[in-house]
């Protein structure tokens, strides 16, 4: 854990998320504050609250039981966001973790995730939505990335039903849909802009052609990531990667 992460819900009213706050003896964090990081009574440790402000906390006492009590100083605002939202074609839930987690730690706004007409529908079935998986793997992200915000997640039964729904709109960003079958570019020839980014990327097997024309007819421009077959979470990767390497704001021409 690179910083430990606490919940409104933890604290008392009156710490007001700056304060003191409790971790049972079991809890993951004080095992990696105690068991990992050695941490003893008055070390400090870097600390935030999910979706606040960071800072260091201070170990003020362990009870015999192996309770930490810790103060909080949580001045600093937290990371800026990467100007960069993705909406994905619903992978394998085992990729999925993985995929959340990753986008997370690039500090990315919002993920959608898509089923697509080649995509697997059974991949949907998925409880990680639903038991809270999909978040703790948001938070693992997070907490790599020394980060307290984690991107927004929502869930699309088809590309037909996102582009209805449109919720990019309010931004306004440049859209681009990842394709490697008669691209207009390629992600290398992105240019700088002002403008936030939106990165569609499908399904292992691709885009259909219909999904191809509901696309360009949205205001997709479609790039090549190359001429290799990606898994769906190496796309989603390194299509931030390029995204990132233009300082975080893109545009293509």
């Amino acid at each position: 854990m690179n910083i430990i992460l606490f919940e409104h819900h933890e604290f008392s009213p009156a710490a007001a998320s700056d304060g003191t706050v409790t971790l049972q003896p079991r809890d993951k964090r004080t095992i990696h504050l105690l068991k990992v990081l050695r941490k003893k009574r008055g070390d400090r440790f870097d600390a935030g609250v999910l979706e606040g402000n960071w800072g260091t906390g201070t170990i003020t006492s362990i009870s015999p039981e192996g309770e930490l009590h810790c103060s909080l100083e949580l001045c600093q605002a937290p990371l800026p966001r990467s100007p960069i939202s993705l909406a994905v074609g619903f992978p394998r839930p085992i990729q999925l973790k993985r995929l959340l987690r990753d986008l997370a730690t690039f500090g990315v706004e919002r993920v959608d995730l898509i089923g697509t007409e080649l995509g697997e529908p059974s991949y949907r079935n998925t409880t990680l939505l639903s038991d809270g998986g999909a978040r703790e793997a948001l938070i693992q992200g997070a907490i790599q990335a020394r980060d307290t915000v984690i991107p927004a997640l929502r869930d699309y039964a088809s590309l037909t039903q996102w582009l209805e729904k449109r919720p990019w709109k309010e931004q306004n960003p440049l859209l681009i849909a990842a394709d490697n079958l008669r691209p207009a570019g390629t992600f290398a020839q992105l240019q700088p802009s002002k403008q936030p980014l939106l990165i569609a990327i499908g399904s292992e097997r691709g885009w259909s052609d219909r999904e191809r024309t509901m696309l360009e007819e949205a205001g997709f421009c479609r790039l090549s990531l190359g001429n290799r077959a990606l898994r769906t979470e190496t796309a989603c990767v390194a299509a931030v990667v390029s995204a990132l390497e233009k300082i975080g704001t893109l545009g293509y021409t």
